[in-house]
């Protein structure tokens, strides 16, 4: 694909108010120099696991590789800040840094990560239209606006309330509002049906080759007359995650649209895109629901709009060996459906790190922390294994084979970081981050010595390990170290406790 170079001319577009206030289009670019995995390895947070230095040795692998991918920002190309790369063929791709940041999070008192993002606000165009991919060399954008498969999925506005989350960083947050706020109006008016409801394609999607319309239409390029039901839910998402940032910021009166949005669409996926008789949400064709279990629809669980008589059948279909509970949990695409792929298939039945990450944090909004922190380990097992064999990560794995999926790229962190780093603090070791509310939750399911060192939250340094115990059912005995007071909520089968540092 040729490169798209911006068009400044006004008439080209319908200008987006809230483009006005937009920091990124006039900062300055950033001039810090990059640090490198020798000084920073002693800085970053450090997971204690007795007996599983296989585990650990993966992890220092990710971040050594992610250290490799830092670049800095090429003004001519209108860069603004310090990022890590993709790691795919020299543009910057929304979608994957999206995800990366949800792991790079961890490392940001070291080396910012967020900021990665901060270049695709800086490409924001007058409509609030950002391009899903681009030129890190030389001025350029991958898609124009119009091309179907140009931009999404919409997905930094939950990534940015994931790193505020962890860092309390209200400053940042009031400078990436308006620019996804004017971004998801850019969807709003240019990504709809005339009921409401989005469409998207395989590549705007981030599920470049799912059967996901009907087989006389491109799979990677048409929105093949559908309602996509990722994509009505990634919008949900984004307008949830938007009104609770214009709270933060006492910016309610800018997203009294947005509560009409939500409302909206919560109803008509609800309505048109759930199937009673197979318990699932599929996308709309022409001719009716598609029938294609993608793991798209587990978006709904992060979403929170499940209606409670629904959740136990969704939920079961990642229970169900013939469908989703394959030997590498979970694959992108059931097992039932024709075209899936046990090598891989990209995104054909392949497992990857974001869409798993996805369905972690929806089964924990949710409340099935259990089996969050079941299939958490699940993928790291599998993944470690890999590991030991090829000493690297790879872009997607087989979900039936102990080997990356065919077609793979190696050394991908890129979002395979989020396994042995994202998923191994949040899900296997089950540690959560509350800025928020000024505490750190951690439900307590391993019975061996495990914790962490050097715990980023909210500008402190925390550690903090459990003693090894006989049953999970047993009392946790933490010990907590912070220079300053630091709220501690334990879960574990037998009870609660808050523990307080010294």
């Amino acid at each position: 694909m040729g490169k798209h170079y911006l068009v400044n001319d006004s008439l080209f577009y319908a200008h987006n108010p809230y483009v006005l206030k937009n920091p990124y289009l006039h900062t300055e670019v950033e001039d810090a120099p990059l640090p490198t995995y020798a000084k920073a390895k002693d800085m970053l947070p450090r997971p204690v696991w007795q007996g599983r230095d296989d585990v650990l040795a993966c992890y220092d692998k990710v971040w050594e590789i992610a250290f490799r991918n830092l670049r800095k920002p090429n003004a001519a190309a209108g860069f603004v800040s310090n990022f890590i790369d993709t790691a795919f063929n020299g543009y910057l791709f929304m979608w994957d840094s999206s995800f990366i940041v949800m792991f790079g999070r961890y490392g940001s008192h070291v080396f910012n990560f967020q900021k990665t993002l901060d270049n695709f606000y800086s490409h924001q165009h007058k409509d609030g239209f950002i391009c899903r991919e681009i030129c890190e060399s030389e001025p350029g954008e991958q898609f124009q606006r119009d091309d179907p498969a140009s931009t999404g999925p919409n997905i930094m506005p939950w990534c940015e309330w994931e790193y505020y989350r962890l860092t309390g960083d209200k400053d940042r947050l009031s400078r990436v509002f308006y620019p996804l706020l004017a971004y998801h109006k850019w969807l709003q008016l240019n990504r709809t049906w005339r009921d409401g409801s989005y469409w998207s394609c395989g590549l705007a999607c981030g599920m470049d080759n799912q059967p996901r319309v009907e087989s006389h239409y491109c799979e990677h390029a048409s929105h093949g007359h559908g309602i996509w039901v990722d994509a009505c839910i990634q919008m949900v998402i984004s307008g949830k995650v938007l009104i609770e940032m214009g709270k933060v910021l006492g910016c309610e009166q800018d997203t009294e649209w947005l509560v009409r949005e939500v409302e909206m669409l919560t109803g008509l996926i609800n309505d048109k895109l759930w199937s009673e008789q197979d318990a699932f949400y599929y996308d709309m064709w022409r001719s009716g629901l598609s029938g294609v279990k993608s793991i798209g629809a587990y978006w709904s669980l992060l979403a929170d709009i499940v209606p409670p008589e629904r959740l136990p059948r969704l939920i079961a279909h990642l229970e169900n060996p013939a469908e989703f509970k394959r030997p590498h949990r979970v694959p992108t695409l059931s097992a039932d459906h024709p075209d899936y792929n046990e090598h891989g298939g990209y995104w054909k039945g392949s497992v990857w790190a974001p869409t798993n990450y996805m369905v972690l944090k929806g089964l924990e909004r949710v409340g099935y922390h259990d089996l969050a922190h079941e299939i958490g380990c699940n993928t790291l097992e599998n993944v470690v294994k890999v590991f030991l064999e090829t000493d690297t990560v790879w872009e997607n794995y087989s979900s039936e084979h102990e080997c990356p999926g065919k077609p793979a790229k190696s050394d991908f962190v890129g979002w395979t970081g989020l396994i042995p780093i994202a998923v191994l603090i949040e899900y296997v070791f089950g540690i959560k981050a509350d800025a928020q509310n000024g505490e750190i939750v951690w439900r307590v399911s391993l019975t061996e010595q495990h914790g962490m060192e050097r715990y980023p939250f909210d500008g402190k340094s925390v550690d903090f390990v459990c003693a090894a115990r006989e049953s999970a059912t047993d009392e946790p005995q933490i010990t907590i170290k912070c220079d300053t007071p630091v709220k501690l909520r334990v879960i574990w089968p037998g009870g609660e406790k808050v523990i307080e540092s010294q």
